[in-house]
């Protein structure tokens, strides 16, 4: 019986692999984000104190990056890209970094920083980059909202996201790739900013980044929503103190994905366990009605529910 149950999972993980290589083949002649020249940034120091005037530097210094992007994409005739990055260089928006190459990295802050007691590190998933960041920082903007003084939300585009299209999206290989850059900057952060309450809310493919990135990191909540599954067979094995929280919308159609892992012999395919099933062993939280994308649409129970675990007023019920 396990031996059929096995073999059920690896055809269910191939079938979906196939299909979205099937999806992804005939786009390959489309321009890619990732193809849209940029400048190398300068290096910056980590952020050793998140004072406001170590702040305004930092702020400066990507401000000046992402001008100097928007002149190289103008150059290039990448209207689109170009128009983007005006937008992103309005003297009101705050970023801690920015890369323009390779579909984009960058990590734009909400609410005031350096008095924040409660910070929200956003992890994107799949399909994310500067063409598409609207969506990351539009419910960034809703929860700090929603979070009110004294809280901070951290938008971190901070790697190449997959396509989702690809065969990149049902494998942890990227989250294996950004999981070291998560770690390295939640580490900057909470040294920057100590005895603030730092919580991880991870949409989509953002949940494997995440886990991948767990073991060992001084953070109160790792939130996975909108998850296919956390690279991870279950929430133990993320080898984390913090809380492990996880919600899903009545109508994601996450929920209808196989979660499991197959190792072949190049390749693991699959993300892991459910990480709302019973057995995966997170806290769940209502997440109510609505799709894929509406975890943080104005007023929605999952915007609510995930401020309240940001917060720390959350408990097992949330």
């Amino acid at each position: 019986m396990a031996t059929r149950s096995r073999g059920s999972r690896l055809r269910r993980l191939l079938f979906a692999a196939l299909t979205a290589a099937s999806v992804a083949g005939p786009l390959t002649g489309v321009t890619r984000p990732g193809a849209v020249p940029a400048p190398v940034p300068t290096p910056v120091p980590p952020l050793g104190v998140a004072t406001p005037a170590a702040l305004a530097e930092r702020y400066a210094a990507s401000h000046a990056e992402i001008l100097a992007a928007e002149r190289t994409a103008a150059r290039h005739g990448d209207h689109w890209r170009a128009s983007r990055l005006r937008e992103m260089a309005d003297p009101a928006r705050h970023f801690l970094s920015f890369d323009g190459r390779d579909g984009g990295r960058t990590v734009e802050v909400f609410g005031e920083l350096s008095t924040a007691e409660r910070i929200a590190v956003m992890v994107p998933g799949a399909g994310i980059d500067l063409d598409k960041y609207g969506l990351l920082r539009g419910g960034s903007m809703r929860l700090q909202d929603t979070l009110g003084d004294r809280s901070a939300v951290v938008a971190w585009l901070g790697y190449a996201t997959p396509s989702s299209v690809s065969l990149q999206v049902v494998t942890p290989g990227r989250a294996d790739e950004a999981a070291p850059r998560l770690r390295a900057f939640v580490r900057e952060l909470g040294a920057a900013r100590p005895g603030a309450r730092i919580s991880l809310l991870c949409h989509s493919y953002g949940s494997v980044v995440c886990g991948r990135a767990a073991p060992g990191l001084d953070v109160a909540d790792i939130v996975l929503y909108g998850s296919p599954g956390a690279g991870m067979a279950d929430a133990a094995a993320l080898r984390t103190t913090a809380t492990v929280w996880a919600g899903r919308t009545a109508g994601d159609w996450v929920g209808g994905l196989p979660h499991a892992s197959i190792e072949l012999p190049f390749v693991t395919v699959g993300l892991g366990g459910d990480p709302i099933s019973p057995g995966f062993g997170a806290q769940v939280f209502a997440a109510g009605g609505g799709g894929h994308g509406d975890y943080l649409a104005s007023g929605s129970t999952a915007l609510m529910n995930i401020a309240r675990i940001v917060s720390g007023r959350a408990d097992g019920d949330a």
